[in-house]
């Protein structure tokens, strides 16, 4: 009596409340009947009848009322209580339907379009069921019950598909297609992820329900396969579903379902002689899914073996199968790896594996996946103020980009990125964000490469001389800004990680990495193992052995290294502000040194540098450094052997490059401290400090030494030579420091002196004069430095003749009232940047017209030649400079490695100390005032 009742209701959608619980009462009324039976006694038999007679009648009812409550759901909102309500009637009512009731429910249906829209309607609905979860994730009860239901009504309707829709003329891909997402969305349920719940849940979820999971992925294996020659339909369209339920952690459907992606590539490899759509789909969704949490190591090895057991049943598909499954293996090892740090708190590591990340895609040439990590990588660096190496991140995108009209093929990134339509826009808008990072990061040579570049679209191709303006003036501030802001050269630091407790992108490889501005060693250290707390630190720099490497633990050992830099032949020879080649002995490196100094031989007490040799060993890189990392893995590694005598050439050159630097400093920035050139010049000067060279003579000189090892000759020679080059750098630095020394190191400054003077005499005596030149920038007073380095080849010996004076004002031309294009030609050639430069003239001016400086110590240097003026009749004319821009210069004059012209006068006597200037210099200053 009530069910037509409650049927009436229903489909009125009048008072729901009434109907859910007249529906309520019914199925409780039913419950308990079938539960506890309908009599006792002898009213026993009529009562089964009766309720025998009810069931059906009811069940009856409750089929044609499914239907009417689907539809009710649908349109219910998920947050109306009604919602939990109707799904548990619908759940009720399929668990009163056996496998009879859904045959005969299905044949009911008159026609099969009508069949048709009720499967799709019920897919719909249960896929929206399980995504929008009706009850409480808690409730595991009512969760369960409902997927219960769910299952054995999807295993019948699969059933009907298989029978009704899958033949040729009856194939309907839609409906197939809303199966496969049904039954992939119900086996990825969170309700149905037993691994997330406790031991006692999980086996209590077993014992009543089983595992849901294998059912449902047992099911989906048939039905793909049931699928035939249709198969092709559903490829790549399927791929994304299918790698998310292989992807649920369940051995044993990991087992039974990662062979259908065999089976896909074997269908489209039969049509297509590739599987190329199917493999870019699968690489696309392995990232996706990945990232979002899925996969682990055992998934990586169970795809690697059962694809490679199944291509190599397939002679055809055996190398192009190995190949792929290669490429995805290594996308799995990076994905994990990154995955692993993207949520750590230092993000060092996010941005290692990032860059692994971008290089593979670019590798398997996915541009749009490379540029979605590129921007990834950009954001990781400008969150930790990298702009040097964001601004590189983003000129690897913008490389890609042509000055053209053409529209944007690649995903857009960034927010700039929606209202710029063609490639120019976005390569300009790129390019304009770079060279704001590289000004934040102080790369302005960098800075001035874009700026050339965005100068010559604007002059040349569009012609947008506005723009051209703008950015001329912002290369121009990058140049003063070279010149002008103070740069601190970053440290280098070498970080090995041995043990086999790192992750794979780290364990036993040693990287070189970039400091950060006045970053101090302990600092990096702290910052670097914050990530890894039960890590040791190696106390020893020599390479681990294999109890290290190979050790469950973690080891990390760091030191610091030194860059070497790269020959720059446009520096080679010439005279160059060191603002500008500081920044290339930092910057553009890929190759790094560290020196271990060792004993070998029989030890002397007295002088440890004669049994001191050097094992250098030099790290090369994957890329140069500053890049889109602050640091990058080393590729290779050479150890060479250095001798004490080649020891002492290096520090010999190295110690006269400081002392120049010093000098060069003091010069052009008077306000500097003296305390640093004071140390350095002491510790040369006063044997008491260091010891001055007779620990080299002592150990080197001696004849004993020279027949021991006859080879030595030339570079004891290169020793002497350097020695005695060092003489006149001291000579500067001493004048410079007792120009700035105050009254209170009067005392210090006049003991250093009387030492120099007899370090002088004895290095004038036995190995030579040098005198050397150097003149002050013409233009604007700055000193220079040479760019110079440890070539032993140009070490001047006897024979070459050079002279040194004190730089000297130069002379200002007269005023001009106009401009030919001669005298412009005649003034970019008067701004050579070497030492000896000649210009085109025919008039001369007289060395008297030359403005005589106010201060007499300011023009001459303490350490000039006891000679007197000469007359400069007779001398040779000028040189010109030839086609290749080559200045040779004057009779007797070189170029030293130090950077200054000098002399190299006879050993035979000391020379008294200078007085006058020489007349080389005279005429070298006639050469240079032409009119």
């Amino acid at each position: 009596t009530a069910v037509p009742i409650l049927q009436e209701l229903i489909e009125k959608g009048e008072e729901e409340d009434a109907c859910i619980e007249l529906l309520s009462n019914i199925l409780e009324v039913l419950y308990k009947a079938q539960k506890h039976g309908a009599g006792e006694g002898r009213h026993k038999d009529r009562g089964d009848a009766e309720l025998v007679k009810v069931k059906k009648h009811i069940q009856l009812i409750l089929e044609r009322l499914l239907h009417t409550v689907n539809r009710r759901v649908i349109v219910l909102d998920r947050e109306n209580t009604l919602r939990s309500h109707y799904v548990a009637c619908m759940a009720a009512i399929l668990s009163q339907l056996d496998k009879d009731h859904y045959s005969s429910y299905i044949k009911a249906f008159p026609s099969r379009p009508e069949l048709m829209d009720f499967l799709m309607e019920t897919f719909i609905l249960f896929k929206d069921l399980i995504g929008k979860t009706v009850y409480p994730s808690d409730w595991m009860v009512m969760n369960m019950v409902q997927n219960r239901e769910f299952l054995r009504a999807i295993n019948q309707f699969a059933v009907t598909l298989t029978e009704m829709f899958l033949s040729n003329s009856s194939f309907e891909l839609q409906l197939w297609n809303n199966y496969f997402h049904l039954a992939v969305a119900f086996l990825t349920q969170d309700s149905l992820q037993l691994e997330n719940f406790s031991q006692a849940k999980r086996n209590s979820i077993l014992a009543k329900y089983g595992d849901m999971r294998a059912m449902i992925g047992a099911s989906i294996r048939d039905m793909w396969y049931n699928l035939g020659h249709h198969k092709i339909e559903f490829i790549p369209g399927m791929v994304g579903p299918i790698l998310e339920m292989t992807l649920v952690p369940e051995l044993e459907l990991r087992k039974s379902t990662i062979p259908i992606f065999f089976d896909m590539m074997l269908c489209e490899y039969q049509l297509t002689e590739s599987f190329s759509r199917f493999e870019d789909e699968i690489l696309r969704k392995l990232d996706s899914e990945v990232e979002g949490g899925r996969g682990d190591e055992q998934y990586k090895q169970l795809f690697e073996s059962i694809l490679l057991n199944c291509c190599q049943r397939h002679p055809e598909l055996a190398k192009p199968g190995e190949n792929f499954v290669a490429l995805a293996t290594g996308l799995l090892e990076r994905l994990l790896d990154y995955r692993a740090v993207m949520n750590d708190e230092n993000k060092t590591y996010s941005m290692s594996c990032t860059v692994n990340l971008l290089n593979f895609y670019k590798e398997i040439d996915r541009q749009a996946m490379y540029i979605r990590y590129l921007y990834k990588l950009k954001d990781l660096h400008v969150s930790y103020e990298n702009y040097t190496e964001g601004a590189y991140t983003l000129l690897l995108h913008a490389r890609l980009l042509k000055w053209s009209d053409e529209a944007n093929t690649a995903p857009m990134q960034g927010l700039h990125s929606p209202s710029l339509h063609t490639q120019r826009q976005l390569k300009e808008a790129l390019y304009n964000q770079i060279i704001d990072y590289f000004d934040q990061g102080k790369m302005w040579e960098e800075a001035i490469h874009i700026c050339k570049e965005l100068a010559e679209q604007y002059e040349s191709e569009v012609f947008d001389y506005e723009m051209l303006s703008d950015i001329l003036q912002r290369e121009a501030k990058f140049y003063e800004k070279i010149l002008k802001v103070l740069r601190p050269s970053p440290d280098y630091f070498a970080v090995g990680y041995y043990g086999q407790g790192f992750p794979t992108f780290l364990r036993n490889k040693v990287f070189i990495y970039r400091g950060k501005e006045y970053e101090r060693r302990e600092d990096f250290e702290m910052r670097l193992l914050s990530p890894f707390p039960n890590a040791e630190k190696l106390k020893s720099t020599s390479p681990p052995g294999q109890d290290i490497t190979g050790s469950p633990g973690q080891y990390i050992q760091c030191f610091t290294v030194q860059p070497v830099e790269e020959t720059k032949v446009r520096f080679k020879d010439r005279s160059i502000p060191e603002q500008i080649t500081n920044f290339y002995k930092a910057n553009h490196v890929q190759k790094f040194s560290y020196s271990r100094p060792f004993k070998k031989g029989p030890k002397d007490p007295d002088n440890e540098f004669a049994t001191m040799w050097i094992e250098r060993t030099t790290f090369v890189t994957a890329y140069p450094l500053p890049g889109i990392l602050r640091w990058f893995v080393v590729t290779s590694t050479t150890t060479t052997i250095i001798s004490p005598l080649e020891n002492a050439i290096e520090t010999m050159m190295k110690t006269n490059d400081k002392i120049m630097s010093e000098i060069n400093r003091h010069q052009n920035d008077p306000s500097l401290p003296i305390n640093p050139l004071s140390m350095l010049l002491n510790g040369i000067v006063d044997p008491a400090v260091m010891g001055g060279f007779a620990k080299y003579e002592t150990a080197f000189f001696q004849e004993s030494y020279l027949q021991e090892h006859p080879a030595d000759k030339g570079n004891i020679e290169k020793l002497k030579d350097l020695i005695a080059w060092q003489i006149p750098l001291l000579a500067e630095g001493i004048r410079i420091h007792g120009r700035k020394v105050t009254e209170d190191l009067r005392p210090f400054h006049e003991r250093m002196e009387e030492c120099f003077v007899q370090l002088r005499a004895k290095v004038e005596s036995q190995y030579g004069v040098r005198e050397m030149v150097c003149f002050e920038d013409r233009r604007s007073g700055r000193p220079r430095s040479m760019a110079w380095g440890a070539d032993w080849d140009r070490l001047s010996h006897a024979g070459d003749r050079q002279v040194l004076t004190e730089a000297t004002p130069t002379p200002k031309p007269a005023p001009r009232t106009s401009e030919s294009e001669d005298r412009r030609n005649e003034r970019k050639e008067n701004r050579s940047s070497t030492f000896f430069s000649y210009r085109r003239q025919d008039v001369r001016q007289s060395i008297s017209e030359l403005p005589e400086p106010k201060d007499e110590k300011q023009r001459l240097s303490r350490n000039m030649s006891d000679s007197s003026l000469g007359s400069s009749d007779g001398k040779q004319p000028p040189p010109r400079r030839d086609s290749t821009g080559a200045q040779p210069s004057p009779a007797g004059l070189s170029l030293s490695p130090t950077g200054f012209g000098g002399r190299v006068k006879s050993a035979s006597k000391a020379p008294p100390l200078p007085r006058k200037i020489s007349p080389t210099v005279y005429e070298t200053f006639l050469e240079q005032s032409d009119a």
